[in-house]
């Protein structure tokens, strides 16, 4: 059950200290860790930091006050998606926070393997769907239209089956949505890995991390297997079969997904 924390972008789980903090993707689905922070507090105190800054700076430092406010430091961050890169991009920054990192369906890390992602992601919907897509990005592109905020969220339902394998029933968390913070944020992290420099941050990682990645995942695991294996020199990469984009939401994976999760925090 969460608690409300002292500041307003960050729910509290469980019983003190808090020990794990949750980072949810997007940029700018806050909220999408929600039922992950629920399951693990159960055996202890979990954080869900939620993203409203609309800069990488800007989050690294949200995150910076929310932990050093909140936390019980060194935490173990578990980022999802977006939320990986910038678990990594804290990492580097703030080393003497972070015990481990552990990233679940973190994006390819280098620019070469993120072309595959849409491409796979339009092979699973249908020509509706496609259609339906397209008018979505044509809206979330249209300076004219100021609220997004509708699109955004229909846009991120069409991802999220695109992105799984076999969901279990629900409609999943109950997300805040912010095209306006997924536009700025994501424009920025797009740069640091097309230059580079995204595989230069994770080379200053000195704690120990884990992957966690679905087979189904149109994420590519190759991309996140390969640079990190070559970059971090204490990290393991775990493959869940029958699994796409969030492990916690598939009904073949979810149950091995907490297992291993329980035995990394243990």
């Amino acid at each position: 059950m969460s608690v409300p924390g002292k500041a307003e972008n960050v729910r509290k789980y469980g019983k003190p200290p808090f020990s794990v903090a949750v980072i949810h993707g997007g940029p700018g689905a806050t909220g999408g860790m929600a039922p992950v922070a629920r399951e693990l507090s159960v055996r202890r105190g979990v954080l869900e930091p939620l993203q409203t800054a609309s800069s990488i700076d800007g989050q690294v430092a949200e995150l910076h006050d929310v932990l050093l406010e909140n936390a019980a430091l060194p935490v173990t961050l578990i980022g999802h998606s977006w939320g990986a890169w910038l678990s990594l991009i804290f990492a580097s920054t703030y080393p003497q926070h972070v015990k481990k990192l552990i990233l679940i369906g973190c994006g390819p890390l280098k620019e070469e393997y993120a072309s595959q992602i849409m491409e796979t992601r339009l092979s699973r919907l249908s020509d509706e769907e496609k259609d339906t897509l397209y008018s979505l990005a044509e809206a979330l592109n249209d300076s004219h239209i100021l609220d997004k905020s509708i699109a955004f969220a229909e846009f991120g339902k069409l991802m999220s089956k695109a992105d799984s394998y076999a969901l279990l029933p629900g409609d999943g968390p109950d997300l805040m949505m912010r095209a306006d913070i997924n536009a700025r944020v994501w424009g920025e992290a797009e740069v640091l890995r097309r230059s580079g420099e995204l595989l230069r941050i994770a080379d200053r990682i000195r704690c120990p991390v884990v992957a966690i990645h679905g087979d189904r995942d149109p994420h590519p695991a190759v991309g996140v297997k390969k640079p990190l294996m070559g970059t971090i020199k204490d990290f393991r990469f775990i493959l869940l079969e029958k699994c796409g984009h969030e492990p916690w939401r598939e009904r073949f994976a979810r149950g091995l997904f907490f297992e291993i999760l329980e035995r990394e925090l243990a």
